[in-house]
């Protein structure tokens, strides 16, 4: 199995525009949420026994890749897993998880017009998991931790590609 710093050098390479980031901020939460909603449609029991075993094994994935961020991103599915539960519960929840769904979908595949490239999980489908960990990253990184893991990624994959601003006039 490939390192954490694997995984994610390997999809920074198809991030490295910075509104294709910003994108993922918002796609692949709304994509988890989603997820996690239609998922919770399925009949799986009650309470904690309709966690989806899809849930589940997310977290084993990203506890075996590290425990610190894996117990970050345990808490995040968790937490999508019960949003996900609660709004399955409403009148029209398998529809709001569709919606959900379609709008981080349109979301990603804005940024990655922006990146000019494909999206990771085309050429590995393991990307469609550390989706959610490069975005928990990218925020860890912003608020200044794991600075040698984002010095990893940057030596890997290249810098990110800030945007362009053009000047007003003429």
């Amino acid at each position: 199995m490939k390192t954490l710093q694997a995984h994610l050098v390997n999809y920074a390479c198809y991030h490295r525009d910075l509104r294709n980031i910003h994108t993922h901020f918002v796609g692949i939460p709304l994509i988890v949420l989603a997820v996690a909603v239609l998922l919770a449609c399925l009949p799986l029991g009650s309470g904690l026994l309709a966690l989806h075993p899809v849930l589940l094994g997310a977290i084993l994935f990203y506890l075996r890749l590290d425990l610190a961020l894996g117990a970050l991103m345990a808490v995040v599915m968790l937490l999508a897993g019960w949003a996900g539960m609660a709004i399955a519960t409403l009148p029209l929840g398998g529809w709001i998880g569709l919606a959900l769904f379609v709008a981080g979908w349109v979301m990603q595949f804005v940024g990655h017009a922006y990146e000019g490239r494909k999206p990771a999980f085309v050429d590995d489908l393991v990307g469609l998991l550390v989706g959610p960990l490069f975005v928990v990253a990218e925020w860890l990184f912003l608020l200044g931790f794991y600075r040698d893991l984002q010095a990893c990624i940057i030596e890997g994959a290249g810098p990110v590609r800030a945007v362009q601003k053009v000047a007003a006039g003429g």
